[in-house]
């Protein structure tokens, strides 16, 4: 195999910058329901060859000399799998509520930035099988590319995939002056090999078509400052504070009535999933004696083409606000997805390493006052439609936690094996009583799925939110 990547991207950096505020902590937690407890050896060795499929799991970052260039990816001389692959066994009572305990404590726990940037902890004792939690940092990986990771090390049935020999480890690259100026070239010749890629066609625009050339111009200009203008009020009156606390809650959802539901409206899955959050929150602000038009979210728009490495970032971040007074959930959906399809759309897109290269030298208080008053972050990972197995266990839910990034939640949605896995990651600040808040998210996909023309699931759609739940509000939580 070749060098590996040497340096970090800017996506990745901006990901990696950001732990300097707490608050904006970049940890992606995932928790696996399994049905048995898997072999442990299997799993040792199933573990191991996924750190030499994607070798930035054996590796530590190391700085750049006066910030030169960004930190390297360089391999750990002590990576010890045993370090970052663990288990342990849940406390009584060993139910999802304690399993969420521990999952939350490891969204806010950092890193050691002496080692890789992750760890897994088997779990055991929960019910008749097991849970498996993963801890990465965002620049490991992001949600689409976690799933891919994942098809590299689960099976399709118990007996397992023979997947031959595990892939040789990749050299490091250069190191020193020499690294640091062979980066700086990489860089620059992208640039000019971008500029002239973009400035040719232009040219050609310019001379056969000025006015359009001069229009699509400034479309890009405008598109830029769209996606980097700060955000100074949080349109929420109600959740609006931010902190360290963090507490997680879960419910399903069935990705069939969520698909019928999207095409009666004429709209995607990814819209019936944000109509359904948004008719949470108004019911949640409804509760609180409030009335509210819009509310902002930032959403990761994957740019990963199938011949990306896996690994690392490969998504831009677009902030925007949504509307949410739209009664009837059909056209709220419409709504919805003509805002999303716009943004998608948006000219600067491809852009994301530049701008997010143009945000890493801004100082992270500014960034941060920026992200802190965005509303909420949401996530819609598709996943495997067939179930999948892990050393002979069989996966039964798959339920990821992504950070809030200085928001009041993220909510995000993995599909799997015919099930909608919600997992909800709130700030305590912001939402002091993650169970009523929940029960008005659980709600919403009600409301959605009754579009589908189906009964709702026995007794609709049950929430279950962690153990310290029920603690007073002025308890200090863990993290």
């Amino acid at each position: 195999m070749g060098a590996r990547e040497s340096h970090m991207s800017q996506s990745d950096l901006f990901s990696w910058s950001m732990e300097q505020d707490p608050v904006l902590r970049s940890t992606i937690v995932s928790v696996l329901l399994l049905d048995t407890d898997p072999d442990w050896d299997r799993l040792v060795r199933t573990i191991d060859r996924s750190t030499r499929v994607v070798p930035k799991l054996r590796d530590r970052l190391v700085t750049v000399p006066l910030g030169l260039a960004p930190p390297r990816w360089t391999s750990d001389p002590d990576f010890d799998l045993s370090w970052h692959l663990r288990r342990g066994v849940l406390p009584e009572p060993a139910d999802l509520s304690a399993m969420l305990e521990f999952a939350r404590t490891e969204a806010m726990t950092a890193f050691d930035p002496a080692r890789p940037l992750w760890r897994l902890t088997l779990l055991s004792g929960f019910g008749d099988g097991c849970a498996l939690v993963l801890r990465v940092h965002h620049s490991l990986t992001d949600g689409v590319g976690g799933i891919r990771i994942a098809t590299e090390i689960c099976d399709l049935d118990r007996a397992g995939t023979d997947r031959g020999r595990p892939p040789e480890l990749a050299s490091d690259g250069g190191s020193g002056l020499r690294d640091i100026l062979a980066w700086n070239w990489s860089v620059g010749f992208d640039l000019l090999r971008g500029a002239i890629t973009a400035t040719l066609p232009t040219a050609r625009r310019t001379v056969t078509h000025p006015v359009r050339a001069v229009r699509d111009s400034a479309a890009v200009a405008t598109s830029l400052v769209r996606l980097v203008r700060p955000v100074t009020t949080t349109l929420s009156p109600v959740m609006t504070g931010r902190s360290l606390g963090r507490r997680l809650a879960v419910f399903e959802v069935p990705v069939e009535g969520l698909h019928r539901a999207a095409d009666a409206a004429g709209c995607t899955m990814n819209d019936a999933f944000l109509t359904a959050v948004l008719i949470g929150l108004r019911d949640y602000h409804h509760r609180h004696g409030v009335e509210v038009d819009r509310l902002r979210l930032t959403m990761p728009i994957s740019l990963r083409a199938a011949d990306d490495p896996l690994g690392g970032n490969r998504i831009t971040l677009a902030r925007f606000a949504l509307p949410v007074d739209i009664t009837e959930t059909a056209d709220l959906m419409r709504a919805v997805d003509a805002v999303v399809a716009r943004w998608r759309r948006e000219p600067a897109t491809p852009l994301s390493g530049a701008v997010a290269a143009a945000l890493n030298r801004l100082p992270v208080g500014l960034v941060a006052t920026m992200l802190e008053h965005v509303d909420f972050v949401a996530s819609d990972i598709p996943g495997s439609p067939v179930p999948l197995y892990l050393a002979g266990a069989r996966i039964d839910r798959m339920y990821a936690f992504a950070p809030t990034i200085g928001t009041a939640f993220n909510v995000a949605l993995t599909s799997h094996a015919g099930i909608c896995c919600i997992g909800i990651n709130a700030d305590t600040a912001a939402i002091p009583n993650l169970a009523i808040f929940t029960d008005c998210l659980a709600a919403g996909f009600d409301t959605v799925l009754r579009l589908s023309g189906e009964p709702a699931p026995d007794g609709g759609v049950k929430p279950t939110a962690g153990a310290s739940q029920s603690a007073p509000t002025g308890s200090v939580p863990a993290g």
